[in-house]
């Protein structure tokens, strides 16, 4: 715990807020969240419509030992907090063009069994490549994820040195390329590439380091909370509230406000700290919320350039026209009449032409990408809660640009008419690869989301769905870091700053901001009490 207690205030109420807020509570620091939505969640939301509920954001549970090691920090356990059920199969894979679907399994060997019947010779392969990325990602978390880089030991650990010349290898290197020296099967190089897409890239995109995401799904498996996602972060506002944090949702900031501080030796290079935060509530009351340390755990984009002058912006517009975002999707929610045994609780449809599906995301100019190869989920294969009996739950995505002039969704139809288009081929896509060629037919629930409705809901850059990319120049220490370089006491979490996207990372982000708030240098997870 800390010595001294501080006045707190924390921007945004997603995962990475809500774990901030209840990690400096905690800590003995008086802690205040403001949420501009009805309720906490962010990303991680719901949405109830006929006796159908459907999770509006994330939906793998990967990496289960960081979701450990944050609940321990706060003197309770993932088991007492949440019910997770282990997947099988893992997921389940659509290829354009193939008559057989592949279902990957939820341990390594049957997993190396399946890449041995794909192609001779695999099975060894996968041995070999799922060894180098569990070493990579053993490395990843013990010197580089739960740290700030504000110490040497992230760069020159006994480890790190020893495996330096591989390690510069994987940076360098394009994980498409890494994968396409090792396997010959067109199948497998794409089950080992699509984690890409999980990070905002794509395979010709994103380092080779990133090979280290096979090992989470291939090896460790793949959860799901039971009762939807939606269950962390009611859980992290019930531990937050339970720690003291005050919680104001339906409560906009507005602005960080900063005071003078006068220049020292030290800080000669800070103009202003900060001093509090203005909030603006539904019914447009101004209010402003003293503070000693403020931290944005909402957008970056949005709070950098919006909530402070430009001579305060560590990440200004001119930084933001220079970086990648990750990509825009279209979400589309499905009620669905009668059961869908033919989709797994994860299925992934990719089409054949990988290369041309992801430039046209990309590269300039975009265009929405057509076949495209996208995501479903049928949560109600593993959880009665979501769907009423006998009927199923689905949750489409669609990676296309992040470009919020194409758009918002709705409901029944009501959506911008190229949003509302992509849903429809991507229904009229899983339809007919998945052989349910009535499946149009039996949808009596149906709402789509677009980039516009990520800028509405959740202020995000550019309209994207999961935040900057991870290629190389915006990873590790190379990514938006979580402090400001203009203004003392301010601080970041979420996505956009390091250690990057998906809800672990979120959890350790918020460690992170911890380690900052407490002037702790360590490198790896702190420990536990």
């Amino acid at each position: 715990m800390t010595a001294t207690a501080r006045r707190i205030v924390v921007i945004g109420g997603g995962i990475a807020g809500l774990a901030s807020a209840a990690l400096l509570a905690a800590d003995g620091h008086e802690v205040d969240l403001v949420e501009k939505n009805d309720r906490p969640g962010g990303r991680a939301g719901s949405w109830e419509h006929n006796g159908f509920r459907f999770d509006t954001g994330p939906s793998w549970w990967l990496m289960p030992e960081v979701f450990d090691h944050f609940f321990e920090l706060l003197g309770t356990s993932t088991d007492e907090q949440i019910d997770l059920l282990r997947l099988e199969p893992g997921y389940r894979v659509f290829f354009e063009g193939v008559a057989d679907s592949v279902d990957v399994a939820g341990d390594e060997a049957r997993n190396r069994e399946l890449f041995e019947s794909l192609e001779p010779g695999a099975g060894a392969a996968f041995d070999d490549y799922l060894a180098s990325a569990r070493s990579a990602y053993d490395i990843a978390v013990q010197r580089f994820l739960y740290t700030n880089f504000d110490s040497v030991d992230a760069f020159a650990g006994r480890r790190v040195l020893a495996n330096a010349r591989q390690l510069v290898g994987l940076l360098t290197a394009k994980l498409d390329a890494h994968i396409a020296s090792r396997f010959r099967d067109n199948r497998i190089r794409q089950i080992l590439g699509y984690p890409a897409v999980f990070l905002g890239a794509s395979p010709d995109r994103a380092p080779a380091m990133y090979h280290l995401m096979s090992w989470l799904d291939l090896a460790d498996g793949v959860r799901y909370p039971d009762g939807g996602f939606v269950r962390l972060p009611e859980v992290l506002e019930k531990l937050a509230v339970e720690n003291g944090v005050r919680i104001h949702t339906g409560t906009a900031a507005t602005a960080i406000l900063t005071e003078p501080r006068q220049p020292t030796r030290r800080w000669s290079s800070r103009r202003d700290r900060v001093s509090g935060v203005r909030t603006r509530d539904s019914t447009g009351v101004e209010c402003d919320l003293p503070a000693d340390l403020v931290i944005g755990a909402a957008d970056l984009h949005h709070i950098e350039t919006t909530m402070l002058p430009p001579h305060q912006q560590s990440f200004p517009q001119k930084w933001w026209d220079k970086a990648t975002s990750g990509p825009g999707a279209v979400l589309v929610f499905l009620g669905v009449r009668g059961r869908l045994p033919e989709l797994a609780h994860h299925s992934l449809f990719f089409t054949s032409d990988w290369g041309t599906n992801f430039d046209a995301i990309f590269e300039s100019p975009t265009r929405v990408p057509d076949p495209a190869s996208l995501y479903v989920c049928r949560p109600s294969a593993s959880d009665d809660s979501v769907a009423p009996d006998g009927d199923e739950n689905l949750f489409l995505l669609v990676p296309i640009p992040a470009d919020p002039l194409l758009g918002s969704g709705g409901v029944d139809g009501a959506g911008a008419p190229v949003i509302e288009q992509i849903a429809d081929r991507a229904i009229e896509l899983v339809a007919d690869w998945a052989s349910i060629p009535d499946l149009a037919e039996r949808i009596v629930v149906r709402r789509t989301m677009g980039p516009g409705d990520f800028v509405a809901d959740l202020n995000s850059w550019s309209g994207g769905a999961l935040g900057p990319a991870h290629t190389l120049r915006q990873s590790a220490f190379l990514r938006a870091g979580n402090t400001s370089r203009k203004v003392e006491g301010l601080y970041y979490a979420g996505s956009s700053t390091t250690p990057g996207i998906g809800l672990p990372m979120c959890l350790i982000s918020a460690e992170l901001v911890l380690k900052r708030v407490r002037g702790d240098r360590s490198v790896g997870p702190l420990p536990t009490r």
